[in-house]
């Protein structure tokens, strides 16, 4: 049997391949290559780096595929504080994963048309650009949603994390909070697109930190070696 302290080196190595992976995808690449309202500009962006832009794709889809290890993973070091909520924690992350890689055959589809070598029988320079804009956003709204499920399964996490005993109490609420930060930030963007951006830095941070020490504390300290006891039963 996988030892607590070895789960943990386990569960933050692959947390930190979905940190890593993720940011860079979302944060470098598309961030720097998709411009939001600016069809053309976005065209001409993934023509001029259409091979950062493969990369970023792959990387994405690399990362939720580790993201529902990690969760795995998780879900074997603290099932024993709440089996019911662990395994909801699994299924929440499972349907983030299955929205993240659906949602990617847009920036697929973005990168295929950009080029406009297939399309020019069909549509003009233009329309290409705009069709490539239109999966490029369409991509964006798709990110939103599965936004919602990067914040629900911190609660869970938070949950049993704050329980176990096997790391701060602080972290446990830090991600807790971080839920509620996401979602506020999903429906900011969808409800009140005027103020979203000058929110989401705040409303993120939350999340942020406690992923972010999560991720530090299993891969440097492991768990805080604490009594084992049985499992909460998953109903009753």
């Amino acid at each position: 049997m996988t030892s607590p302290k070895a789960l943990a080196r386990i569960a933050g190595s692959l947390y930190l391949v979905v940190a890593v992976l993720g940011g860079f995808a979302e944060l470098y690449v598309r961030s720097s290559i998709v411009v939001a309202g600016d069809a053309a500009g976005t065209a001409d962006n993934i023509r001029a780096s259409s091979t950062l832009f493969r990369v970023g794709f792959v990387s994405d889809l690399v990362q939720a595929t580790f993201f529902l290890f990690t969760a795995m993973a998780l879900y074997l070091l603290l099932r024993h504080v709440h089996e019911l909520v662990a395994r909801g924690m699994v299924v929440i992350v499972s349907v983030s994963v299955a929205i993240i890689c659906l949602n990617l055959l847009n920036q697929y589809v973005a990168l295929q048309i950009a080029p406009g070598e297939e399309s020019t029988g069909a549509f003009s320079a233009a329309g290409s650009d705009a069709l490539t804009g239109l999966f490029a956003d369409m991509h964006a709204a798709g990110y939103l949603i599965a936004e919602i499920f990067f914040g629900l399964w911190l609660l869970p996490l938070g949950y049993l994390v704050y329980r176990s005993g096997y790391f701060p109490k602080v972290l446990g609420v830090l991600l807790m909070i971080g839920c509620f930060g996401y979602l506020a930030d999903f429906f900011a963007h969808f409800l009140a697109p005027g103020v979203a951006d000058s929110i989401e830095p705040f409303v993120v941070a939350p999340a942020a930190v406690g992923e972010l020490s999560l991720v530090v504390w299993l891969l440097v300290k492991g768990v805080r070696v604490v009594e084992r006891r049985a499992p909460a039963p998953a109903f009753g």
